[in-house]
């Protein structure tokens, strides 16, 4: 880490962060220009592509030897992911870009910083609701500068999950994942969904639910979030049960390291592939 000013790449994170909330904020209400990536459901907006070019620009103009991952990126390069021991950051213009498109208000900005492979930086912002989570590695997980704590339910029966549908239309996947949250919903407090990686494990990390899971989510949806809840307390990992690895496109986070394992065995675990 020599040569790299942690509190200098925070201050930049949160700019960013700034910047790309109030271009978020100004285009929420209008009518916006929608295409189609992977799937029908698999969304991106003029929006998500300006926020993420406007973002790249400024990191590229003040550290111009950092490398950059982002979605739409990505999706430019063939979704062609390479992500190295060098300094990185990877970012989501807009997390939830189907929430954005039809005015729901889960919607994030999302921004982890990484130096050898190890994430020490996650901001996830949530513009519309001014909700911002911050984490810096070993040192706790803020909201709007107030302390995040975990539940500590260790229970399935009295767990809220969060879990989501995903973008894939594949049948297998659909009927895969229709079972999962079956299972959630039979053993567990409630399921609920909002559309956000990021912010789905930031409200682990807030306490607003107990566990999540999900399998298809992409490296720049949840490096993050991941962060975020780890510094509050939370166990992620593969929902598998092992070490979690971020370029394998599935999560498991739970407030407890024993609500982890009832809910990995309760799961049809899906390979997706890797960023």
């Amino acid at each position: 880490m020599a040569g790299i000013d942690l509190e200098v790449i925070y201050g930049t994170a949160l700019e960013l962060a700034a910047k790309a909330g109030e271009m978020i904020r100004d285009a929420f209400w209008k009518e916006k220009s929608v295409d189609t990536k992977m799937s029908a459901a698999d969304l991106v907006t003029e929006t998500d592509q300006a926020v993420e070019s406007t973002v790249k620009a400024i990191i590229s103009a003040k550290y111009p030897n950092h490398k950059f991952i982002g979605e739409e990126t990505t999706a430019a390069a063939g979704n062609h992911c390479v992500w190295t021991d060098e300094p990185t950051w990877i970012i989501d213009p807009i997390d939830g870009t189907t929430n954005f498109v039809h005015s729901i208000p889960e919607v994030t900005f999302s921004l982890g910083f990484t130096l050898n492979k190890q994430v020490v930086i996650g901001v996830v912002y949530a513009p519309i609701k001014d909700e911002l989570f911050t984490a810096k590695l070993n040192q706790g997980a803020f909201l709007n500068g107030k302390k995040l704590t975990v539940n500590k339910t260790k229970d399935i029966s009295k767990a809220v999950v969060i879990m989501e549908g995903g973008s894939s239309r594949d049948v297998d996947i659909v009927d895969k994942k229709i079972k999962n949250i079956h299972a959630m919903v039979t053993n567990s407090h409630g399921v609920r969904a909002y559309g956000s990686a990021a912010l789905n494990l930031s409200h682990i990390a807030a306490g607003r639910g107990d566990a999540y899971v999900e399998y298809g989510i992409h490296v720049w949806d949840f490096i993050a979030g991941a962060l975020i809840a780890k510094e509050a307390g939370a166990t992620v990992l593969d929902p598998t049960g092992s070490e979690l690895d971020y370029m394998h496109r599935r999560v498991l986070c739970a407030c407890t390291p024993e609500l982890a394992k009832q809910i990995s065995e309760k799961l049809i675990h899906l390979d997706m592939g890797f960023d």
